[in-house]
C-alpha cells in the first residue's frame, strides 16, 4: 500500500556544504527546500479542498519529474566558473576533455601560509573539536544558523556527540576545521571544515577531503564571507598536498556529477502531523493511517544483533565488496569502518545478521541520528528525531526484509521519521515500504575532478553526514 496521495513533507535538506551556501548574488547561507504547499491548504481547510487537490496533483509532477523546479536549473555562478570544477559549458563529446584532475596538482610548498583576507574586524581560527569549550561554539553556531526549511519551521539540531564523530575520523586535521571570529569577542560567527576520505571515481582511488558544515551567522550573511570561505579551506587542503574534494548541494552549482532525492517514511504518523511535517489525507483519519504506518514489534531477520568491535574486519570486508559495485564509493579500512559504523549512543545505529552456524556476518543495517529543532512554536513538541539511512548491506535476505527490519529498529529506538536517498540499491524499497517522496534535489559535486558522464543516484554509494 502506498502512502496517501496528498502526503506531503517538510524538512532541511541534507547534505548542505560548500556549493550548498554560495549564491552568487549575496553570497548567503542557502537554506534548504521543502514541499511547496500553502499554509492554507496544508491546514486542511474544507473550503479548499478542491483546489488543493489541483496544487497536490502538481507539487507531485513537480517532485518527480523535476523539470518546473527553478532551483534545479543551471544559472551563472560568478565563484564556482572561476574554480577547478565541471562547467555547463564543457563539451565531453569525442574525447574533447579527459576524465579525472582538472587542475594539475602543484608542490605544497607553494601554497601560500597565508589565509585569504577578512573584512575589518575577523580573524581566521582553527577549531579544536577535542575542546568543550569549542565543541560548544560550533555546535551554538550551528543550532541557531545552520540549515532551516523555507517556512522556518524546523532547523538541523547537530549534537556534541555527533559533531565529534562527524569530524574526528581517522587522520583528522584540526586546521581543516576552519573558523571566522570577531576579533574583539572572539566569537565564533563562520565555520566551514573538511575531513580526509578515499573516494573511488569510476575506478579511481582519489586521497580527497569532503567538504561540510558551511555556517555563517545570520548577520553576517551580507558580507560576501562565503567565497572567502571556500578559498580558505582549499588553500588549507593544498597545503597538505590534497587537491580534490567532494561535497553535496541542495542547489545546482558547476557542475552536478549526480543528483539524489530525499524519501521520507514516517514512523510517529500522529506527531509528525502535529509538528506540520506531514499531513493526513484528505480523505483519511489518523487511526486509518496509523493502521497503514503499523510496524511489526521485532524484527523478522534470524540473528540480528547489534554490531560490536569485534565485528569490525568482517563488516569491513562486507561493506568493501557491496561498495565495489558502484562508480562512486568510499574506501574504507578497518580503522574507518570502526569510526563510521560501530554504534554510538543516540548518533550512529548498527546492526549485523550473523549466520549461527558458519558465524559469517551476511547482513548490515546502519542509520545516524540528525534530530531538527522545531521552530515554529505550534505545538508542544521540541524536536524531531529523524534517523538517516547510511549504509545497508544484504546478502542472505533481500534488501526489502532487511530495511523493513531497519525500520521497526529505528521506531523501537523512539525516532519520528525514516529518511533515505535513492542512492545505490535504494529504490528498490522505497516505495514497497511506504516512503514518500521529498521535494528538493540534493546534488553530488567533485572540486578538481572531472566525470564525463552524469551519473544516476543508483550509481552513488557515498553518504555524507
Amino acid at each position: 500500500m502506498s502512502p496517501p496521495a496528498d502526503d506531503a513533507v517538510r524538512a532541511p535538506a541534507r547534505g548542505t556544504a560548500a556549493g550548498a551556501t554560495v549564491d552568487d548574488a549575496s553570497a548567503s547561507d542557502a537554506t534548504a527546500a521543502t514541499a511547496p504547499e500553502s499554509s492554507l491548504a496544508a491546514r486542511g481547510k474544507s473550503d479548499v479542498d478542491a483546489l488543493r487537490d489541483v496544487i497536490d496533483a502538481l507539487v507531485r509532477q513537480r517532485m518527480r519529474d523535476g523539470d518546473a523546479n527553478a532551483r534545479d536549473e543551471p544559472v551563472r555562478h560568478a565563484f564556482w566558473e572561476t574554480q577547478p570544477v565541471g562547467q555547463f559549458s564543457d563539451d565531453t563529446s569525442d574525447g574533447a576533455m579527459r576524465e579525472g584532475a582538472i587542475s594539475d596538482a602543484r608542490d605544497a610548498s607553494e601554497v601560500s601560509p597565508v589565509g585569504g583576507t577578512l573584512p575589518p574586524g575577523y580573524e581566521w581560527c582553527s577549531c579544536d573539536m577535542t575542546d568543550v569549550k569549542t565543541q560548544e561554539e560550533v555546535y551554538e553556531l550551528l543550532t541557531n544558523n545552520y540549515v532551516e526549511d523555507d517556512d522556518a519551521m524546523f532547523r538541523f539540531q547537530y549534537s556534541q556527540e555527533f559533531l565529534k564523530w562527524a569530524l574526528r575520523p581517522p587522520g583528522y586535521h584540526e586546521d581543516w576545521h576552519v573558523g571566522v571570529r570577531l576579533k574583539v569577542t572572539q566569537t565564533l560567527v563562520a565555520f566551514i571544515t573538511g575531513v580526509p576520505a578515499t573516494l573511488r571515481v569510476n575506478g579511481a582511488p582519489i586521497s580527497l577531503t569532503e567538504i561540510n558544515f558551511l555556517c555563517i551567522h545570520k548577520k553576517l550573511r551580507s558580507k560576501r564571507i562565503a567565497p572567502t570561505l571556500i578559498k580558505e579551506i582549499t588553500r588549507r587542503v593544498n597545503a597538505r598536498d590534497v587537491w580534490q574534494a567532494v561535497y553535496t548541494a541542495g542547489v545546482v552549482l558547476p557542475k552536478p556529477i549526480s543528483k539524489a532525492r530525499y524519501w521520507h517514511r514516517s514512523l510517529d504518523i500522529r506527531k509528525l502531523v502535529d509538528i506540520g511535517f506531514t499531513r493526513l489525507g484528505r480523505t483519511q483519519t489518523m487511526a486509518q493511517t496509523i493502521q497503514m504506518y503499523k510496524l511489526d514489534a521485532k524484527p523478522k531477520t534470524e540473528g540480528l544483533r547489534h554490531m560490536t568491535a569485534e565485528d569490525v574486519p568482517r563488516v569491513t570486508k562486507l561493506l568493501s565488496a557491496y561498495l565495489a559495485k558502484f562508480a562512486v564509493a568510499p574506501e574504507m579500512n578497518e580503522a574507518d569502518v570502526a569510526h563510521w559504523l560501530l554504534p554510538r549512543e543516540d548518533v550512529v545505529f548498527s546492526y549485523v545478521v550473523e549466520n549461527e552456524a558458519t558465524k559469517e556476518i551476511t547482513d548490515f543495517i546502519s542509520f545516524y541520528n540528525l534530530p531538527s529543532q522545531i521552530i515554529h512554536g505550534n505545538t508542544k513538541h521540541k524536536t524531531l528525531k529523524a534517523a538517516y539511512a547510511y549504509y545497508n548491506v544484504a546478502t542472505s535476505v533481500s534488501l526489502l526484509d532487511l530495511m523493513q527490519d531497519a525500520l521497526i529498529l529505528a521506531k523501537t529506538n523512539d525516532f519520528d521519521v525514516f529518511n533515505a536517498l535513492n542512492l545505490m540499491e535504494n529504490d528498490s524499497f522505497l516505495q514497497p515500504l511506504k516512503f514518500g517522496i521529498g521535494d528538493g534535489n540534493l546534488h553530488y559535486y567533485l572540486y578538481n575532478w572531472r566525470v564525463l558522464e552524469d551519473l544516476p543516484p543508483s550509481e552513488i554509494a557515498l553518504v555524507l553526514t
